[in-house]
């Protein structure tokens, strides 16, 4: 069978129907005979016993194990001990995303506490690109600093390690990317994906790996109580987490849960200030806040301008401050929102001109800018449901994004291609890449051919996973105040999806400043009528069929003291 032709639009997605819960766990799950429809979301979840379900429900952290567990901890804690106690000069190196600005004002915030020599360094996309750079070590080793610890890069820096060696700086690398086949040369490379390893949470994003350095800090130098920050730095790691697209599973979720406690009881001030400048109201964040609202907006600064303006946002007390650097990157993510819908356009155009066949897409342009590419990527690579890399060409370099599907793993894919590479790193469905002009032929047709060899002959559609079927009679009920139970939702812990047959539309209307969404009216077999939104699906309000079976999340809209149900539409296709 051969691949499907990426379409343009919305693409309809392919269902797969959650196999029903076995008699058995729905025995087990006693505590909820009544609710057969939360038993079979909680089965889908792999919760399978009482005690499992009610961990999950109240938030409840795994067995986290010994954070000295992770590779190199003990070296790494000790070192930073003994540059404390020596007055030594340190200097957190981070990466330009949320992830990695959260994960360095993390580390800076806490080593303060103990009255550490503590200085930021966070490169700049545009003039040094991705991760560790010689240039940037021989500016820090030249201000006397000792050590360096890395956060959200490092693991494939081979060349950068043997460099800070040699100008006789110690580097601890802190990673959380995936780990090629030879380590760097650095005293530490702390990294939850090695093998030599038995700590249980294995997919901490950057800022959660520094919360556990942070973590093993304390054991082995405790702070008095008045002193010690404790879980006030969890909303740190909540954004960096959730932007970073961690999995919201095990440990990560309950420390995203306690993070975004923290932003909604008491925000520190760069957060207070974010969410009033994006409208939204203190007590109402959850993760979709951070991944829609917040997220983007501390991107933006790495992306169009320098990062530090994030990271002095996330670290400052002072209330003004806060609101003016709230308000720059305000105006800085308007212009991202812009240059995105672009960019964007333009990719999409320059990777289709060559067939709506291709199982891997490429664009590469001068004009594009570097901190833009790969949300221009993830929008390409969403209208098509290809691997897509986008990339700006300068005189002397490419510099690119990636983002992929499910079903071809880009970082082993550019592993292939590592001899035509200056440096990269990433994950599975995204990854960063840098190299020399001449090389961007080689590695087009390189990725061509492990496409052909991983996607060839499978149908390539975006898939969707149905928790169950339900009728809309059943919304009514208490099943839309239990979606609270799955919260924090997300990358990792999707929200609960459902799908309802044979629907009857009683009416539908355009919505949105360009008439981009959609808003309809349901029914089905005599139930009331609820509400739905589809979003960015406004071209098929003019002919959207009169019986529909549709696939959704449950939402509860709360207005003058009133809850509703809300659907909001995942997928639709005529009735069958």
């Amino acid at each position: 069978m051969k691949a499907d032709a990426a379409p343009q639009g919305v693409l309809r997605k392919t269902w797969h129907v959650s196999p029903l819960i076995s008699d058995v766990v729905r025995a087990a799950l006693q505590r909820w005979q009544a609710e057969p429809v939360l038993q079979q979301l909680f089965f889908n979840r792999g919760i399978c016993t009482e005690a499992e379900a009610m961990a999950f429900v109240q938030r409840s952290a795994p067995d986290e194990g010994d954070v000295r567990l992770l590779p190199d901890m003990a070296v790494a804690v000790e070192r930073v001990v003994a540059a404390i106690e020596r007055h030594e000069r340190i200097v957190i190196y981070g990466d330009y995303d949320v992830d990695g600005v959260t994960a360095t004002a993390l580390l800076v915030l806490h080593l303060q506490q103990h009255n550490a020599d503590v200085q930021p360094y966070i490169p700049h996309r545009e003039l040094e690109g991705y991760g560790l750079n010689n240039a940037a070590f021989d500016e820090i080793a030249a201000a006397g600093t000792k050590l360096v610890i890395s956060v959200d890069c490092g693991v494939r820096s081979l060349l950068e390690a043997d460099h800070a060696r040699n100008l006789g700086m110690d580097l601890i690398i802190t990673d959380h990317h995936s780990v090629g086949a030879t380590l760097p040369r650095a005293l530490a490379v702390i990294n939850p994906k090695r093998l030599d390893h038995t700590y249980p949470e294995r997919n901490l994003s950057g800022v959660g790996l520094a919360y556990k350095f942070v973590q093993a800090l304390q054991q082995r130098l405790p702070l008095a109580a008045s002193a010690a920050q404790g879980d006030t730095l969890l909303d740190l790691v909540a954004l960096g987490s959730v932007a970073d697209l961690a999995p919201l599973s095990g440990e990560n979720r309950a420390l995203v849960w306690r993070g975004l406690q923290c932003i909604n009881q008491q925000p520190r001030a760069g957060i207070a200030a974010l969410l009033a400048a994006a409208r939204r109201r203190i007590g109402t964040v959850d993760a979709g806040t951070i991944a829609f609202q917040l997220g983007p907006r501390l991107n933006a600064a790495g992306r169009l301008n320098t990062a530090l303006d994030a990271y002095q946002l996330l670290v400052t007390a002072d209330v003004a401050e806060a609101e003016q650097l709230a308000h720059a990157l305000e105006m800085l993510n308007r212009e991202r929102q812009q240059q995105t819908a672009e960019i964007t356009q333009r990719a999409l155009q320059q990777a289709l001109a060559g067939g709506a066949d291709q199982l891997i897409l490429f664009a590469v342009d001068e004009s594009f800018n570097s901190g833009i590419v790969g949300l221009a990527a993830a929008r390409v690579q969403e209208q098509t449901y290809r691997p897509v890399l986008v990339a700006q060409r300068e005189p002397d370099q490419i510099r690119g994004s990636a983002r992929s599907i499910a079903e071809f793993h880009i970082t082993e894919a550019l592993d292939a291609c590592a001899d035509l590479l200056v440096r990269y790193g990433g994950h599975a469905a995204a990854a960063g890449f840098t190299l020399v002009p001449g090389n961007w032929e080689a590695l087009v047709q390189r990725l061509r051919g492990i496409a052909q060899d991983k996607l060839h002959g499978l149908v390539l559609r975006p898939h969707l996973r149905i928790d169950a079927e339900v009728g809309i009679a059943d919304l009514a009920g208490r099943l839309g105040r239990q979606m609270e139970f799955f919260e924090p939702t997300g990358y990792g812990n999707p929200a609960p999806v459902f799908a309802a047959r044979n629907v009857s539309v009683q009416s539908v209307r355009r919505m949105g400043t360009d008439g981009q969404h959609m808003k309809l009216r349901l029914q089905q077999a005599g139930s009331a009528t609820v509400e739905a939104v589809a979003f960015g699906e406004g071209a098929a309000a003019d002919s959207l069929p009169q019986q529909i079976d549709i696939a959704f999340n449950l939402e509860l809209n709360e207005w003058q003291g009133k809850r509703s149900v809300q659907l909001r539409l995942r997928d639709w296709r005529p009735a069958t």
